[in-house]
């Protein structure tokens, strides 16, 4: 009986303490980045095993983890980052865990840049990377944007060619001589 007794004190800790769910795997990882010449800083959204470029610095999360809404919030991605250095040699200067709730535990910390990791998302404003089975030619292999302190710049317009533009109207007077667009009659 005493033996039964002290195995249930020792089980009733065990018993009021609360049950742990399952991490939840997102899609989206949010991050924000620090530019410390520009003192700029931008969030941004990178979806899981894609690689988005800040400045000089290339972030690709792996895996982007959050407890459910009921528990207490705890956001951690596994984050790798590579620096293009002036050679245009590529350095890996992190890979390693982010935590959300500690941004100065392991952010990435480079002389001009700071990265860190602010939240996981199901969903992101941003179109979501496409399979390669699911592109055609052109998008598989897009020109690269030019981009100035980690931002693309928008690719010029096209010209409008003449064809769509149509013929300018001619105003013809009634003696059938034709007047160029701009001219004024008397």
């Amino acid at each position: 009986m005493r033996t039964c007794l002290g195995l249930l004190a020792l089980g009733a800790p065990l018993a009021a303490s609360p049950a742990f769910a399952d991490k939840m795997a997102n899609p989206v990882a949010v991050f924000t980045g620090l530019d410390k010449i520009t003192g700029r800083i931008i969030t941004f959204d990178v979806y899981v095993d894609e690689t988005v470029q800040f400045g000089a610095l290339r972030v690709t999360p792996r895996v982007c983890y959050t407890r459910p809404p009921t528990e207490a919030a705890q956001t951690d991605a596994f984050v790798e980052v590579d620096e293009i250095t002036l050679n245009d040699e590529i350095k890996r200067i992190f890979s390693g865990w982010m935590f959300a709730a500690s941004p100065g535990l392991n952010a990435v910390e480079h002389p001009v840049y700071d990265i860190w990791l602010n939240d996981c998302r199901q969903d992101s404003d941003i179109r979501p990377p496409s399979s390669p089975d699911q592109v055609s030619a052109a998008e598989a292999n897009p020109t690269p944007l030019e981009m100035i302190d980690g931002l693309p710049v928008p690719r010029p317009k096209p010209p409008i060619p003449a064809s769509a533009i149509g013929e300018p109207e001619l105003d013809i007077p009634e003696d059938g001589e034709a007047i160029p667009p701009g001219e004024i009659l008397d």
